[in-house]
């Protein structure tokens, strides 16, 4: 009885962990939005799955405001290209 309560337990966390890391910012919020409408407090939840607690309001801006600009695309670009050299002989 025990081991199975600690399993679960076990698991349970394991799938937070794997929701606020892996899944997509907006599957977080709506999930964070869920679990507040129920009773949980917003900022406990956005914490664990790593949002920002404002994000439930509504406001569609979570994300687009940050005060850092992005870079500019040919300085991303650059980083991610594979040089091919061809061999002489083959």
């Amino acid at each position: 009885m025990w081991q199975e309560a600690i399993v679960v337990c076990i698991v349970a966390a394991a799938v937070l962990h794997a929701a606020g890391k892996y899944l997509p910012a907006a599957w977080r919020r709506r999930i964070v939005a869920a679990l507040t409408r129920c009773g949980a407090s917003e900022a406990r939840m956005a914490a664990l799955f790593k949002t920002a607690p404002s994000c439930t309001d509504g406001c569609a801006s979570c994300g687009s405001c940050s005060s850092e600009p992005a870079p500019p695309l040919e300085a991303v670009d650059a980083k991610r290209v594979i040089k091919v050299h061809a061999r002489p002989g083959k």
